[in-house]
């Protein structure tokens, strides 16, 4: 039986291993469980050119997500600057809750957190834009501890899983993360 605090522990691993907490990016309850298996095409309105762009924005702001989470998460600073360069809510209010909540009981990440980062769907006609992201992480460098002693978290654990991601595209053009679920039940 898992105490609070293990559970809380979990929610943050979740959610800062790729900052993207317990709650998963779609609508549907099953959203959160399920990988990203890309949408129905849509009528095309838009050309492969377009696509591509979208494609590379979109993992650009991914990146620089999981860079500014990792910088973040370190200096246990829930308000760094980065993270709203690349993040949108309501992934951006999880995000820094998590470390928030890493920093009131001691803990912060160290390590490496490796990505390799594939999109699944581009949906350009949509409102707005998305274009949604599959990823295998390998949390098993990335730890968190103490920021005391850097001691190991109990009840922590690393790993490879697949992790999803959603990017919009915002009427100022910018691309930025704003959802996504750690698929730890499911290795890759």
């Amino acid at each position: 039986m898992r105490t609070r605090q293990s559970r809380r522990w979990e929610i943050y691993l979740l959610s800062l291993a790729l900052a993207v907490g317990a709650a998963g990016c779609g609508t549907e309850p099953e959203a959160a469980t399920r990988p990203l298996t890309g949408r129905a095409a849509a009528p095309a309105t838009h050309s492969a050119e377009a696509d591509k762009e979208a494609e590379k924005a979109a993992l650009a702001a991914y990146s620089g997500y999981l860079d500014a989470s990792r910088a973040a998460s370190a200096r246990s600073d829930p308000s760094h600057p980065a993270l709203a360069r690349f993040l949108a809510d309501p992934l951006l209010t999880r995000v820094r809750m998590a470390i928030l909540d890493a920093k009131e009981h001691g803990a912060m990440r160290t390590g490496k957190l490796v990505s390799d980062p594939t999109v699944v769907s581009v949906d350009l006609a949509a409102r707005p834009p998305t274009v949604e992201i599959q990823d295998c992480l390998d949390a098993s460098g990335y730890r968190l501890v103490y920021a005391k002693d850097r001691k190991a978290v109990p009840g922590t654990r690393g790993g490879r899983y697949l992790a999803t991601a959603t990017a919009v595209r915002f009427p100022d053009g910018r691309w930025l993360i704003n959802g996504g679920a750690a698929h730890q039940d499911q290795p890759c």
